[in-house]
């Protein structure tokens, strides 16, 4: 099935993005996460990686073409003789009525590469108040995370455009800042501008439901009879794994109740209603750890010398976090993870890609807005990188089973070592 290729949000406040260069021809062969094309925004200009394998077809845009986030520019067809031009975008959603106020639209960010929508888990500033471009404004949860998104301008909360527990399509508005304080703020649901929304694409591509509609069928009977995602893994975001870890609810008792996943926070309450089984008692789980530290940032420096000796930068962040006791090494990046294996040598230029499941996950989140990160445990411990002023914030998040107090503390010191001095612990 074809996959369209959009144009990413690499920024909370990014509403368009320019096109460097592509780096695949029309009719090249794409695997997932080869580089496909380079983007430059106001804040960075990066590589943008395939999220399926196939062939680059029906390119609309150009270099040096500015695309508004979101749009459709190009796609990956089973065949490079599909010569059917790309979709086009759905118009942005108009606002309900003239009652709206004039502003600043706020629209729902791209957090990861393959996110179309995300649920508002809560506003965190009240109607009408006065809010900064640092200020958060609302946090979001979608399948990897749950991250506090900042206002990115300054203004008074004139209107919001969507409440808690709804999910909103990327690129949506949610918000209106304006510049005077407001007389009569507007509160209103994401479900108002539904029936705009949803009319667009059935015109533009009826085909398109009914072959998405039919594999969507099927995870509740699959879930019924004991089987789960991805060779038994239950999904669940970030969030509602770690609230059902701290209050000893079993994820489990869902999947086979046939409840589809994945699983958020509001499936929780599902969950505490539904009747006892026979299931055996689950062990108690241990809490889960969160230790952080602060490094001087010589990796980016390092990184520049040392990319021509290696396979890739991210062999150079599996260096930097690997262990003793690890020998693969997940590099996870706008939600897309690529794993590394590592030499019994432990000698950086010997890094290689893998297709083994990662033991232990270094998050990227360097070129984000994102300033703290509390997700919980996950199926490996996690270290993130995030910015912070001159330097680099580390967070360590692991289950108490995974790693154990001391060697938790140790593995965060090593790498927080390697961050600011990566010459001398690599080479």
């Amino acid at each position: 099935m074809p996959h369209d290729v959009t144009m990413p949000q690499l920024g909370m406040a990014q509403d368009a993005g320019k096109i460097v260069a592509w780096l695949k021809a029309p009719g090249d062969a794409v695997a997932k996460g080869d580089a496909l094309f380079e983007v430059e925004t106001d804040k960075a200009t990066m590589e943008v990686e395939a999220q399926a394998a196939g062939y680059l077809t029906g390119v609309v845009a150009g270099e040096g073409d500015d695309v508004p986030v979101g749009q459709v520019i190009a796609r990956i067809s089973d065949s490079a003789e599909d010569d059917s031009p790309a979709p086009a975008a759905p118009p942005a959603a108009a606002p309900a009525s003239d009652a709206l106020p004039e502003g600043k639209q706020i629209t729902m960010p791209q957090l990861g590469m393959a996110q179309d929508s995300g649920q508002m888990v809560g506003w965190l500033v009240e109607l009408g108040a006065q809010v900064g471009p640092d200020d958060l404004l609302f946090e979001v949860e979608t399948d990897k995370a749950t991250m506090e998104v900042p206002a990115g301008a300054s203004g008074y909360l004139a209107a919001t455009l969507a409440q808690q527990g709804e999910d909103v399509a990327v690129g949506a508005p949610v918000a209106i800042l304006t510049t005077e304080a407001p007389l009569s703020p507007v509160a209103r649901s994401a479900a108002d501008a539904a029936p705009a929304q949803a009319a667009a694409p059935a015109a533009s591509e009826p085909d398109s439901a009914p072959e998405e509609a039919a594999p969507a069928a099927e995870p509740a009977p699959a879930a019924k009879a004991g089987v789960t995602a991805e060779g038994g893994r239950i999904l669940a975001s970030p969030k509602a794994r770690r609230l059902a870890l701290e209050q000893g609810l079993d994820l489990s008792r869902l999947a086979r109740a046939g409840h589809p996943q994945p699983f958020h926070v509001a499936d929780l309450e599902v969950l505490r209603a539904l009747p006892d089984d026979t299931a055996p008692q689950a062990a108690p789980v241990q809490a889960s750890r969160r230790l952080t530290a602060h490094a001087p940032d010589g990796l980016s420096a390092f990184t520049d010398w040392a990319a021509p000796q290696v396979e890739s930068a991210d062999a150079i962040l599996a260096a930097i976090a690997g262990q003793d006791h690890v020998s693969t090494v997940g590099i996870e990046r706008f939600g897309t993870t690529k794993a590394y294996a590592l030499p019994e040598s432990r000698r950086m230029a010997h890094v290689t890609p893998t297709d083994h499941a990662p033991e232990l996950i270094l998050r990227d989140m360097r070129d984000s807005f994102v300033q703290t990160v509390e997700m919980g445990a996950e199926d490996v411990p996690v270290l993130t990188l995030l910015p912070e002023g001159d330097g680099l914030s580390l967070v360590l998040e692991c289950a108490g089973g995974q790693l154990g107090a001391q060697a938790a503390i140790s593995l965060l010191n090593t790498v927080a070592g390697r961050v600011a001095q990566p010459l001398r612990h690599l080479l």
